[in-house]
């Protein structure tokens, strides 16, 4: 299979995820429940996990590093703790579900500061005339549809100059672009473990600059007299057995993104992602969105076609055995803003495991399904 649906799941991982996660099944517990060697393996585990990801999101601190099912979670932790009923809340024009269906579910005054795609120039000013007086910003760094690198540190300081909470997702940009969370002066950054960390399924991330609210309680393994959640983190927002199987497969992925390097794994992608772009823009009637400047875009690009629908596109290459993803990719508000709402876009996503070879045929395959079949 060629597998293009990276933006999804990042299928392809190094070998070690896999064999970390096996190795944790057999071998190792819940951290915090035990003194034997299988539950201090975990906590010892979840702990090296920890000091990964904040050494390579620039943290100093491994214990403000929570672990959650996915992004999703960690966003509704970060949006439910920023958030009050009634909040005035900025959003870009490219949010996800994960964002916007917790926002209306707290009866926020939502604020869409919409701009055109790949016009960074653009969004800053629209954040420039709506973020005064509100309450929350949140933000995603990434498009999950088009690959769009939001202007994020020029939107976290036009955050802190209005004293506006900024949280933000970084779901598509985690693993893929350098990051220093403490520079950025956000509350809460979420991100899921299974795309750009390369961790398996059911993993996610919440880095949090200082505390939260908790969105489930329960036990610990820490302060069990309470009847309280404890105050400190990573326990406060950690209730339940923790997925240690999946942690250390996070731990293996995350050491893969340090060794290898955000900067080259981004390189790779885009080099993919201008290839299957320049190919495409040959196929007549083709409707490629691709950045003019490379910088702004990473490796995820959206296309479509007017004489055959992106669904129907999309089931033809799964039968040629081509993993993609079409529609609306859970990011209504990307399409409408990207004025592509009533199709959808045929979505392909690369990672560090394809290879030029495999766009090239990609391409001729899509070119064979559209104008001779």
């Amino acid at each position: 299979m060629i597998y293009l649906d990276a933006a999804a799941t990042s299928l392809q991982k190094p070998r070690a995820v896999a064999s970390a996660s096996a190795w944790a099944i057999g071998n190792l517990t819940t951290p915090g429940r035990g003194g034997h060697r299988a539950a201090m393996g975990a906590a010892d585990t979840a702990f090296s996990c920890r000091e990964e990801l904040a050494a390579l999101f620039h943290m100093d601190n491994p214990e403000k590093v929570v672990f959650t099912m996915n992004a999703t979670h960690a966003l509704n932790i970060a949006i439910k703790s920023a958030v009050r009923p009634g909040d005035r809340v900025v959003i870009s024009g490219y949010e996800h579900n994960a964002v916007t269906r917790p926002l209306h579910s707290l009866w926020a005054e939502v604020v869409v500061a919409e701009s055109p795609l790949f016009d960074a120039g653009a969004a800053v000013e629209v954040f420039k005339r709506v973020l005064p007086g509100a309450d929350v910003c949140v933000c995603n760094h990434v498009s999950n549809v088009f690959g769009y690198i939001l202007p994020l540190s020029e939107i976290a300081e036009l955050c802190a100059k209005n004293g506006v909470t900024l949280i933000v997702d970084a779901s598509q940009s985690a693993g893929a672009l350098d990051i220093d969370f403490p520079a950025l002066g956000a509350e809460f950054m979420a991100m899921p473990g299974h795309k750009g960390l390369f961790g398996p399924q059911g993993t996610g991330v919440l880095l949090c600059r200082d505390t939260a609210f908790p969105l489930i309680q329960g036990g610990t393994g820490s302060f069990s007299a309470s009847p309280e959640m404890p105050e400190d983190l990573p326990d406060r927002l950690e209730a339940g057995t923790h997925n240690i199987a999946g942690i250390a497969g996070l731990l293996r992925g995350v050491k893969f993104v340090r060794e290898t390097g955000a900067a080259r794994i981004l390189r790779h992608e885009r080099e993919l992602c201008q290839l299957l772009a320049a190919r495409l823009s040959k196929l007549p009637g083709a409707e490629v969105f691709c950045a003019d400047d490379p910088i702004l875009q990473t490796g995820v690009l959206s296309v479509r076609f007017p004489s055959v629908s992106c669904d129907a596109l999309a089931e033809k290459l799964g039968e040629r055995n081509v993993a993609v993803r079409a529609g609306l990719h859970c990011a209504p508000a990307a399409h409408q803003s990207a004025g592509t709402f009533d199709t959808g876009t045929l979505r392909f996503s690369v990672s560090p495991f394809n290879y030029a070879a495999e766009v090239v045929k990609v391409v001729a395959i899509l070119k064979d399904l559209i104008y001779n079949t």
